[in-house]
């Protein structure tokens, strides 16, 4: 029976990508170093999967940054800014797209489907111009060849990628990507024509798109792409990939008729529809790639429950075409579970990281070949029988109480209207005050604050003397620009959400459960195994440290529960939503323990609500209604002169706008530069919101200073559409990822742009004044 694996984590057990480009980047190394640290991380990947006993093992799935972005430069999609001419596409070109540079900015990113991972977003407009740009797919597999592992090749679909992407700057945005199909397909053909001449007798298509609610020229589209490449996949075996959910009836009819199709992966796991659609009717002699071991999250398989499955399956399809797959590529897991060395001993067996996944895969196609591994199965029976009888995992105390919170509104009582100029009074802010996101840089001298405090070679009175130390150089540099509302750099922490999830009930944590958020930005999220409390106050002491530093407000800084919902790898026995209102309570408890405390601003990210967004919009009612209800849930108590901000980035929430303005925040603060203003047009198109709106004004991602003219140009643009008394002015992010040469002259040029909008509003009322005398 055969094995495969959608795709596998490129990082490193370790993180040795991370650590060999930002080498490169700062350069200490040369591109050589880093070309020869991803050969390494590559091979030992295929090697890995080929000793597990994989049959159909994937390459290029492997990225310096992400694998839309490999499409694009494959396609010679390249934005002209970028001043590409042809040609093979060098490093620094890719590079400047995925990062920006001193004089271009980056390309937009956006989350990839509902996971935590962002994606470059291809520009396109009806100018473009593809060309077989990038050999990357036929040198890796050549790669793996070598070495004597026959891979394979995994491309993004040809209709998913116009899909994914948007109109180009300056191009009208009601312009039909799919009208450029039949240009953008030559050059699938040739990449398909040369893996073939390179021996491949494989080659996968992911095309997940295909779970979205598509129309029927969309779907049309898919027809209309296969029909077309059809006589060039002629001698090779096509697989087309689907994952994140099951796919719709219509588009399932669509995608079990595509031409010169051998087989069809389908997601299992999170399809809740996928085998009903599979007993319905499946194409006679094609194979099912059955996504039966979870890509998305981390718990192990219970490999009985799923060798039924897969018997189930083998009476409809036939026992010589099921293939145990994954749901969707490991690269949203981390790579093994091995290397937790600190991770409680009865909580263990219970996960499954990469390693662990693509061993379950090979344990259940030869279970179902006849060669079940008893030993192995046994071990895993107890493993779930540990999980649902174990005494960490149920708290009768904080069930009962998220239980009281179903059917109540819970919502201030006051409009935000009658706040906002509560709030003013107390905190007597100028017009467009000026704030920053969350965090600061965190240097190389703090982060071994942090190593020699968690090895217990700093006691708790010198931790607190040098974290105090950093929140007044933070507080300071603050001052000095002249910023209005202030953080405390959170110079204590070390992730937004892990830093909260340690000192909550019901959550353990990795050393080196790393997972790539997008480029060389890695997160190692908790795990929510149990009922989630808090125990006591979490960011009190340091919030009222930095507030005593200064005469100014110091907001408060919480990660909301949606996010940590969102950001951590979730209990599977029972609905998240019940998780999340466990959350919003301990949340809860923090805010008011802060506001007690006099914190007059708290900040309550948000960071992730559209991305938990499912993506069958018949299901996302549900989920607004619960995930909005959690954030109001934290701060439903408070006085009406407490502010209570939140923020939320790379997402696009046009269509969920009247979601987010139902939280009922005093003021948002929203990533906006890379999306090219897309929230803004929300607005433009007559969307009430009285509360107060912050669109970043500057990529705080990127490395590149965004000049005081540029910024001067985003704030008009905003006050072209907003009062002046509701816009803030904040850069699209926090700022731990930036170097303290770039945060200055940053923040710099955004405080002089905010003070130069204020002159010209003040010179064109006094021109008005004038008029009426």
């Amino acid at each position: 029976m055969a094995s495969h694996i959608v795709g596998y984590p490129r990082m490193g057990p370790k993180r040795e990508l991370k650590f060999a480009l930002e080498s490169f980047w700062d350069g200490k190394s040369s591109l050589e170093d880093l070309q020869r640290v991803v050969a390494d991380l590559r091979s030992s990947m295929w090697q890995q999967m080929a000793a597990a006993g994989i049959t159909y093992i994937p390459s290029n799935t492997f990225s310096y940054h992400d694998h839309v972005l490999d499409s694009t430069a494959m396609l010679g999609a390249v934005p002209p800014r970028y001043g590409w001419d042809g040609g093979e596409i060098p490093f620094d070109v890719y590079s400047s797209m995925a990062r920006g540079n001193g004089s271009v900015p980056a390309m937009e990113m956006t989350r990839w489907f509902d996971t935590n991972y962002d994606y470059t977003v291809p520009e396109l407009g009806p100018d473009v111009n593809f060309s077989f740009a990038s050999r990357k797919a036929i040198n890796e597999y050549k790669d793996a060849k070598r070495l004597g592992v026959d891979t394979v090749p995994v491309l993004l679909g040809p209709v998913s990628y116009l899909l994914l992407s948007k109109p180009a700057n300056g191009v009208d945005k009601t312009f039909s990507l799919l009208s450029l199909l039949g240009k953008l397909l030559p050059i699938y053909k040739k990449v398909v024509s040369e893996l073939k001449a390179a021996g491949a007798a494989w080659v996968q298509f992911d095309e997940p798109t295909l779970v979205l609610d598509l129309d029927s020229d969309q779907l049309q589209a898919f027809t209309e792409a296969y029909s077309e490449l059809e006589s060039c996949l002629s001698g090779v075996n096509v697989l087309v990939q689907t994952y994140f959910a099951d796919v719709p009836a219509e588009a399932y009819k669509v995608l079990t008729s595509l031409k010169g199709v051998t087989g069809f992966g389908l997601d299992i796991v999170d399809g809740d529809k996928t085998l009903d659609l599979i007993k319905g009717g499946f194409p006679t002699g094609k194979y099912l790639f059955a996504g039966v071991v979870d890509g998305k999250n981390i718990w192990a398989n219970d490999l009985a429950e799923t060798l039924s499955t897969l018997h189930a399956l083998e009476s409809i399809v036939g026992k010589d075409k099921v293939v145990v797959s994954t749901s969707c590529s490991l690269l949203h897991t981390p790579v093994d579970v091995v290397n937790e060395t600190e991770l409680n001993e009865e909580i263990k067996p219970w996960l499954a990281f990469a390693t662990q996944k693509v061993v379950e895969v090979n344990a259940l196609a030869k279970a179902l070949a006849g060669q079940k591994d008893e030993a192995f199965y046994s071990a895993n029976t107890a493993a779930q029988a540990s999980r649902k009888s174990s005494q960490r995992v149920k708290n009768e105390a904080v069930q009962k109480a998220a239980a009281t919170l179903e059917g109540y509104d819970h919502r201030r009582a006051t409009a935000v209207s009658v706040r906002l100029d509560a709030q003013q009074k107390k905190l007597n802010l100028p017009v467009i005050p000026t704030t920053t996101i969350g965090s600061f840089p965190q240097s190389e001298e703090l982060r071994r604050v942090h190593r020699e405090f968690e090895d217990k070679r700093m006691s708790w009175e010198e931790y607190v003397k040098a974290i105090e130390v950093e929140i007044k150089k933070v507080v300071k540099l603050q001052e000095e620009l002249d910023i209005d509302v202030l953080i405390h750099g959170e110079p204590e922490r070390n992730d937004t959400v892990e830093y909260f999830g340690e000192q909550l009930s019901g959550l353990a944590f990795t050393i080196n459960g790393w997972v790539q958020s997008y480029g060389t930005h890695y997160v190692k999220p908790p795990i929510i195994y149990g009922d989630v409390s808090r125990p006591k106050p979490m960011t009190v002491f340091w919030s009222t440290a930095a507030q005593s530093m200064t005469a100014r407000p110091i907001k408060g800084m919480l990660t909301g529960p949606v996010t940590i919902l969102n950001r951590c790898f979730v209990r599977n026995d029972q609905p998240r939503f019940q998780t999340c209102y466990q959350i919003a309570l301990a949340i809860k408890d923090e805010v008011e323990d802060l506001e007690k405390a006099g914190i007059k601003v708290i900040q309550i990210d948000e960071a992730t609500l559209r991305e938990g967004l499912p993506l069958r919009m018949s299901e996302q009612s549900f989920y607004l209604d619960w995930a909005v209800h959690s954030f109001r849930i934290t701060n439903c108590g408070v006085k009406d002169t407490t502010q209570i901000q939140t923020h939320m980035c790379y997402s696009h929430f046009n269509n969920i706008i009247h979601s987010i303005i139902d939280m009922d925040a005093d003021v948002f603060t929203i990533e906006n530069t890379r999306s090219d203003g897309k929230l803004l047009s929300v607005f433009c198109e007559g969307v009430e919101c009285v509360a107060g709106i912050g669109l970043g004004v500057y990529d705080s991602h990127s490395p590149r200073i965004t000049s005081t003219e540029e910024i001067v140009d985003r704030i008009t643009e905003i006050l072209d559409v907003l009062e002046p008394k509701r816009v803030w002015v904040n850069p699209d992010r926090g700022l731990k990822n930036r170097k303290y040469i770039e945060v200055k002259p940053a923040l710099e040029n955004m405080v002089a742009a905010a003070v130069l909008v204020l002159t010209q509003l003040a010179s064109a009322m006094e021109a008005v004044y004038r008029s009426w005398e």
